[in-house]
């Protein structure tokens, strides 16, 4: 089982994905972009990157929302992969992982398309069974995909939702509500920290929002 501690404004990345929903605006995933040594663009997303001076290692994805004119003059970063069985996003973090880059930060997945946005955030557990260490990023808030027992540095007070994907056997420490084995998606949203460390426990995988 595994025993993952977070620690959310510490955390160190590999490589950063800039994804083509609603670009960031607030200032932590902004930080964790303009921070980061590697950062790969879906193919979506590189037009605005490139225009306020970004610069991917990469721009990956299936080419159709790149016009022609970048794709001629960002050739050398273009990774083209026409296959639709996944979606630029995922296409992004195969190809980081790939080069062995394994904590990955996603940012500027959601917004825009709703279907696109639940989409994003539901790989995250796929990605983590992939074996990738990634969370995402919002302009409100991180997503965390969990697996087993898990804790996280939160403020006391703090809100904190859960949403489970079949894990059974939950308990938790540090939260004000009781915590049980979630059948729905609402079920496990808005809890509170009662702790300055908050831990959850179950047998399988879930997903932790912690709002900024």
């Amino acid at each position: 089982m595994n025993n993952s501690h977070f620690s959310l404004y510490k955390s160190q990345f590999h490589a950063v994905v800039l994804a083509a929903g609603s670009y960031p605006t607030h200032s932590l995933p902004l930080q964790i972009l303009a921070n980061a040594e590697t950062v790969v663009c879906c193919d979506g997303a590189a037009e605005a990157f490139l225009a306020k001076g970004g610069t991917p290692i990469a721009i990956v994805g299936d080419g159709d929302s790149l016009s022609e004119a970048l794709k001629e003059r960002y050739a050398h970063l273009l990774h083209q992969e026409s296959e639709q069985e996944t979606n630029d996003l995922s296409k992004a973090v195969h190809y980081l992982m790939r080069q062995g880059k394994k904590r990955i930060a996603i940012v500027g997945a959601t917004g825009k398309r709703e279907d696109h946005t639940l989409g994003n955030i539901s790989l995250l557990i796929e990605y983590m069974r992939q074996g990738a260490d990634v969370q995402m990023f919002t302009d409100f808030g991180v997503f965390i995909p969990c697996s087993g027992k898990s804790s996280f540095d939160v403020s006391v007070g703090q809100q904190i939702s859960l949403f489970n994907f079949g894990a059974t056997g939950f308990k938790s420490q540090g939260l004000k509500y009781p915590i049980y084995d979630f059948t729905n998606w609402w079920q496990g949203t808005l809890n509170e920290a009662t702790l300055s460390q908050v831990t959850i426990d179950a047998v399988g995988d879930y997903l932790v929002y912690l709002p900024y």
